[in-house]
């Protein structure tokens, strides 16, 4: 019975580790219908190969820093428990590749492509799992110092916190760092809209980010025992509530439409477990709400050039995630209980402050030491030309 177990949970996770794969094409394509037709081919390329570098450097040194685990053993001790713990790594691993994910929306159009490969490398290897590591191995003693504050440890089951919040404020110093896009913002105060090359380039990212979600959450179980319904209903509830605020405040624009719903996925992901069905479809549109009203006050006012509003959709959403697990958890609220409001807030700003102080040392250094941002006749050409020497869609065939 121990092997059918080792052998489901194994199977269980590893479908997980799958969907979320999957859910970096949708990343892909959300920046790729988002982004200028110039600056498509460079979407894709650049979560693809940040993907191979979280995976060189989370095997390498997150995964240690995070879980103090190595795999320098041999093939036959690794398969063990039908090698549940490799699939595991796979699982974590995808969630940590969401970092760089994330931040490439933000830093769209206008970042070396190289220098961004080593930025992910640091984050994946260091930022992202030091803070890993206190939230959901309890290192440094952080979680044993909120329980006995507060009652209870710092709660994310599915990474609010841990990864969207990381994400997005790593991002935030990156794209300030960068600066704005060349022309979008004139000295008379006229601002140039940039709309989204591919609409339905742009639905497909978000639909399949929306799938994928579900073994986000759901998943984050990791045992099949511990399996819930209540977390994939949560989810559904979540995101329709972000989907139908963000439209409505949205005034029916497809952007706020299609990032809706993941702004309510992102919210719900920490109390995803705990929450009422109720619950999780007020957090879900108070997320929704969030995006939209954040996404509009940075691009026009603050005039922040966030191109796919990475900010506000994970940072801050991922914030108001946390936060509402301690809200919406409470048994008070019908939720499951067992968190504590106080924990989830000294949690979540210590996620945010840590993101946002790793990611600017780094893009810092970088910017200092090798430059971040390509030059302006680049930028004109657009990272596809200038960076991989083809566009997404050849006008007319060339002769060698």
């Amino acid at each position: 019975m121990d092997s059918h177990k080792t052998g489901a949970d194994a199977l269980f996770i590893l479908l997980g580790a799958i969907m979320i794969l999957a859910m970096h094409a949708g990343f892909a394509f959300l920046e790729l219908g988002t982004v200028r037709k110039k600056n498509q081919v460079n979407a894709l390329v650049k979560i693809l190969v940040d993907f191979a570098v979280s995976t060189i450097a989370y095997f390498f040194i997150g995964y240690m820093i995070a879980y103090g685990i190595d795999f320098f053993m041999d093939a036959n001790t690794l398969s063990e428990k039908n090698g549940f713990e490799l699939v595991k790594f796979f699982f974590l691993l995808t969630f940590a590749a969401a970092i760089p994910a994330i931040i490439s929306g933000g830093i769209a159009e206008r970042a070396k492509f190289y220098p961004q490969l080593a930025a992910t490398a640091l984050l994946v290897g260091v930022a992202y799992p030091f803070f890993e590591g206190i939230a959901w191995n309890h290192k440094l003693g952080v979680q044993a110092w909120l329980k006995a504050a507060f009652s209870e440890e710092f709660h994310d089951f599915a990474g609010s916190v841990v990864v969207h919040a990381f994400g997005g404020w790593a991002a935030l110093p990156a794209v300030l760092l960068l600066g704005a896009r060349r022309g979008r913002y004139s000295k008379d105060g006229a601002i140039a809209a940039h709309p989204p090359s591919n609409i339905p380039f742009l639905a497909l990212g978000a639909w399949i980010l929306t799938v994928g979600w579900f073994g986000f959450n759901v998943m984050s179980a990791q045992t099949l025992d511990k399996m819930n319904g209540l977390v994939a209903l949560n989810s559904l509830m979540a995101m329709v509530g972000g989907t139908l605020v963000a439209v409505f405040l949205g005034k029916n624009d497809p952007g706020f439409a299609y990032n809706g719903p993941l702004a309510g996925l992102v919210a719900v992901c920490a109390g995803s477990d705990l929450m009422h069905p109720l619950g999780a479809l007020v957090t879900g549109g108070i997320a929704g709400a969030i995006f939209v009203r954040m996404f509009m006050l940075t691009q026009n006012k603050w005039k922040i050039d966030d191109v796919l509003g990475v900010w506000p959709l994970h940072g801050l959403c991922g914030v108001w995630g946390g936060i509402a697990a301690g809200i919406f958890g409470q048994k008070a609220l019908a939720g499951v209980g067992g968190v504590s409001f106080m924990s989830q807030l000294v949690g979540t700003v210590m996620g945010a402050s840590i993101a946002f102080a790793g990611a600017f040392i780094i893009y810092g250094t970088l910017k200092k030491l090798v430059g971040i941002r390509l030059d302006p006749e680049q930028e004109f050409d657009g990272a596809d030309l200038s960076i991989h020497k083809i566009s997404a869609t050849a006008e007319r065939e060339t002769s060698w």
